[in-house]
Formats: C-alpha cells, structure tokens, sequence
C-alpha cells in the first residue's frame, strides 16, 4: 500500500498539484488523500470506499485506474491472507450472534422481557418476604391493641 500511496504523491508533486487541490477536485478530504499516500490502511473503515478513492484519485492524477486497483486488490489479498483463521473464524461467530440477536421479531404491540441476573429475584423476593412479615407483625400488634382497649372499655362499664 505504501508503494501505491506514493506513487500517488510522486505523480501528484510532479503534476504541481497540491494535496487541498487535489481534495477540492475530487470532493475528496485532505486527511483522505494523504492516508491514501501515507499507506494508512487502518485510517479506512470501507474499504470500498476507499476503493473508489483511489480509483478517483488515480484518474485525476492521469494514472492507469484499473491497474492501480489491481495493485490494490492484490495488497489486500497479501494483507488478508496473513490474518490466522481462528481470528477469521472468531470474527464470522460473533457476526453470526449479532445477526441471530437482530432476527428475533416481536410484536410492536408488547415489549420483549429482560432477562436479569439472579442476584436481582432473589433480592426482589427477600423484599417481599420482609414487607409480608412486617404486615402480618403489624396486624398482630393492632389486634392485640385492640382487644386491649375493649377490656379497658368492659371493665370501666
């Protein structure tokens, strides 16, 4: 990429052309251009986009387009090949679960259930336990308050 990138430069310095020319041009970011001929690769994140740039890039300079993306095509190919195929591999799972996640449809009329943690039931139960037995205590107490105050009131008649 690098060799492609300057190729890029050399043709564009000995052409007279600045790189904010070249950007103004081609509708094309500065920052852009100069990954472009800094072989920054890791600075793209669409490589088809970057394609395009190129392809632009390498017409506006008088350049053979096509032959330039083959360069690149055969860059990316060596670039790809190098990546071992458990990372490949890991990379197609997680992509898997995030698409099986996305096809879940649910109907626009409920709303799907979150699943929490068990800590988060067992919390919410020892709650309710507690406000039960608090209630059940308190109904006691008001009973025998109660049945208090009708010996009183039996006792003074």
């Amino acid at each position: 990429m690098k060799e492609l990138g300057s190729l890029l430069k050399e043709k564009r310095e000995n052409k007279g052309v600045s790189i904010s020319e070249a950007s103004n041009d081609l509708n094309i970011k500065e920052v852009i251009l100069e990954n472009i001929e800094e072989g920054n690769i890791g600075a793209f994140k669409d490589i088809f986009i970057l394609k395009d740039d190129i392809k632009s890039y390498a017409k506006y300079l008088g350049l053979n387009a096509e032959k330039m993306l083959d360069e690149f095509n055969e860059y990316l190919f060596e670039y790809t090949s190098r990546i071992p195929v458990k990372e490949i591999e890991k990379e197609i799972s997680k992509n898997n679960k995030t698409e099986k996640e996305e096809l879940k449809v649910s109907s626009p009329y409920t709303k799907p259930m979150k699943k929490y943690p068990k800590q988060y039931y067992i919390l919410i139960y020892a709650i309710i336990v507690v406000i039960i037995f608090i209630i059940f205590f308190w109904s006691i107490r008001q009973i025998t308050i109660n049945n208090q105050e009708t010996k009183i009131i039996s006792y003074v008649k």
